[in-house]
């Protein structure tokens, strides 16, 4: 039953995709807030699927932490939905991506026009200064920045790998950083399709203070989220999906 529910997200995800970006495309022409408008209630679409199609409910907590105004966001990767599901309950949400996603069709126009940051991961320390000045910009526009510190999506239980541009961000913007822990990788994996049972929490995290010394902010940071990313993983709903 899981795989077959599981396939049927698929569908619905895809399907949705086409029915929102390529539907709703003209809305492109106009403000930044009617392409924001398609992203955050695509979102909410996709969850709606998950939860009655997959029976994969998301769960936000914290939400009192979550910046409302410009911020700094620093979360666990384990899935494709920490990209998405963020957009149902931030306001005004910019992720840094990879350059190569902006080539997409829809995908990279509705990213190009809500002023997603995308770096070119090939260009190493250019990349870096690149991505510190798009952030700039997008913090001064009063948006949330929201960031995966790993860079990129890591199955559940893997060692961390915490990159430098986390850190640079910090320093730059001098800016208070808010962790957000998830366990959605034991619920919607890394790679794979299928969709186990059960409940996705994240949760938004007091923020970090600004002004801290790198070492400093990169040790709390990291000891912060895999604490609480491992307990979220350590709950009886998660234990139960995992041996399903």
């Amino acid at each position: 039953m899981t795989t077959v529910r599981s396939l049927l997200f698929v569908a619905w995800l895809y399907l949705s995709m086409a029915i929102f970006a390529v539907g709703l495309s003209p809305l492109l022409l106009g403000p930044h807030a009617g392409a924001m408008w398609v992203i955050r209630n695509w979102a909410r679409f996709v969850l709606f699927g998950l939860r009655w199609i997959a029976d994969v409910r998301v769960e936000f907590r914290g939400l009192e932490h979550r910046p409302t105004g410009a911020g700094l966001i620093a979360g666990k990767h384990q899935s494709m939905l920490d990209v998405i599901a963020p957009f149902a309950v931030l306001p005004d949400n910019c992720f840094i991506m990879k350059k190569e996603l902006m080539s997409l069709p829809f995908f990279g126009w509705f990213a190009w026009k809500t002023k997603m940051i995308a770096v070119d991961r090939s260009a190493h320390a250019k990349a870096l200064k690149d991505m510190v000045r798009q952030a700039r910009d997008r913090f001064a526009e009063g948006r949330q920045l929201l960031i995966f510190p790993e860079g990129t999506r890591a199955p559940v239980g893997a060692p961390p790998d915490y990159k430098p541009g986390i850190a640079a961000l910090y320093r730059d913007l001098d800016a208070a950083c808010t962790p957000m822990s998830t366990n959605s990788g034991v619920h919607w994996p890394a790679h794979g399709f299928r969709r186990r049972p059960g409940v996705v929490v994240y949760e938004f995290h007091p923020a970090i203070p600004a002004g801290l010394k790198r070492a400093e902010f990169m040790a709390r940071l990291e000891t912060q989220l895999e604490a609480a990313s491992g307990a979220l993983l350590a709950g009886p709903l998660c234990r139960r999906a995992v041996s399903t």
